[in-house]
């Protein structure tokens, strides 16, 4: 590369839980710059969640974020002809990035009435382990270790 690489730009913590993993959550679910609509979703999504777990509310979103997150994935490569799914692993940053990502786009894509129920209802089930996120890791990590014979051409 030419240019040098750009900073990374500092996020502040939310106002309730004053978390920078929840803005950066807020951030990612946020639409058009609609970013205290994205809080209030957010925030009732929580307040959903504090009825029918009698763990905190941060407590279960984190877990079920953990629970989502990937720690391999397969990027193609093409060698001699023949594209091949190589396995590699993820660095952190990512890791949280892809999981947040995929917690949203499944809630948006759940059954149901407002964002605010569809995001507290995959959180629950990703939090025990089930859910449409908690699945995709784990084809993720299925097709990564179907591919591990190719791992030697990682780059």
């Amino acid at each position: 590369m030419r240019k040098r690489k750009p900073k990374a730009r500092i996020i502040s913590g939310d106002p309730r839980y004053n978390d920078i993993l929840v803005s950066k959550f807020v951030n990612h679910m946020m639409w058009e710059g609609k970013k205290s609509t994205a809080f209030t979703i957010f925030y009732d999504a929580l307040d959903k969640i504090k009825g029918k777990s009698e763990e905190s509310e941060l407590e279960v979103w984190k877990k079920a974020l953990n629970n989502v997150m990937p720690q391999v994935e397969v990027r193609s490569r093409r060698i001699g002809g023949a594209t091949f799914q190589i396995p590699t692993e993820l660095p952190a940053n990512r890791k949280v990035s892809v999981g947040m990502k995929w917690l949203i786009k499944f809630a948006r894509a759940r059954s149901g009435k407002g964002m605010a129920e569809k995001l507290a209802a995959e959180v629950l089930a990703a939090s025990r382990g089930e859910g449409a996120a908690v699945k995709r890791k784990e084809d993720m990590h299925k097709m990564a270790e179907s591919n591990r014979a190719f791992a030697h051409f990682r780059v």
